[in-house]
């Protein structure tokens, strides 16, 4: 199986101070054919305007991934943690029993651009704890780097579910292919430019579905940005 999700197929919500496209059933938006994909559940693409963010807030028994794409997000939370997160770097949150935690925009003229991913854990329960990391941009020129993963390999974060996550960078001869477990799911999604995944072109904002499949193959990219998850089925 291998379906592509357009860009413009996402739910859209736009609250003035935040533009959110969802990738997923979200809040206002519900679509039962798009509720998540194996555990994962939620893929935002926000857009938080200047000196503006979500104030105080609970999660719980979630692994919740930021990956800033421009600007920067400031995030606080109820365990200690007073973070800026910049691009170029990675956040995790494993909200587990509850965590309490606001994230904002500080800039007076520069809209955050971030993706927010929501995973499905392994555990719940769990106390909740806080990451993050840099992932340089030469590590995912042309090439799959691991961000996220279960045993923080080749320093990954570490989120505490049956997932693993990828970025990769590709411009026009540089290609990469990952092997797949034909009995798991998984998802490709384009942060910018265009690509083709198996030999099928997308877009900016484009999403690929993945099951039954053995691998994934990236080439011909266009400054293309790119996030592939390896996922339970």
């Amino acid at each position: 199986m291998f379906n592509v999700r357009k860009s413009q197929d996402r739910g859209y919500a736009d609250h003035g101070w935040l533009k959110s496209y969802h990738s997923f059933s979200f809040a206002g938006y519900y679509d039962p054919a798009h509720m998540g994909w194996g555990n994962l559940r939620v893929i935002n693409e926000d857009l938080i305007a200047p000196d503006t963010g979500f104030g105080k807030h609970s999660h719980r028994d979630m692994e919740i991934i930021s990956y800033v794409l421009s600007g920067e997000l400031a995030h606080q939370d109820s365990i200690g943690n007073v973070k800026g997160i910049p691009p170029g770097e990675v956040q995790r949150m494993s909200a587990g029993s509850g965590v309490a935690h606001s994230e904002f925009n500080y800039a007076k003229d520069q809209t955050t651009h971030l993706l927010q991913i929501w995973i499905k854990p392994n555990a719940t329960g769990i106390a909740p704890s806080y990451e993050q990391k840099t992932i340089p941009a030469e590590r995912k020129r042309g090439t799959l780097c691991l961000v996220a993963s279960p045993n923080g390999a080749q320093d990954s974060v570490t989120i505490h579910a049956d997932a693993t996550l990828y970025a990769g960078l590709f411009d026009a001869d540089e290609s990469a292919e990952l092997a797949l477990d034909p009995k798991r799911k998984a998802y490709v999604h384009l942060v910018r430019g265009a690509l083709e995944v198996n030999g099928q072109h997308i877009s900016t904002g484009d999403a690929v579905l993945l099951k039954d499949e053995n691998r994934i193959t990236l080439a011909n990219g266009r400054d293309a940005e790119v996030l592939v998850f390896d996922l339970v089925a």
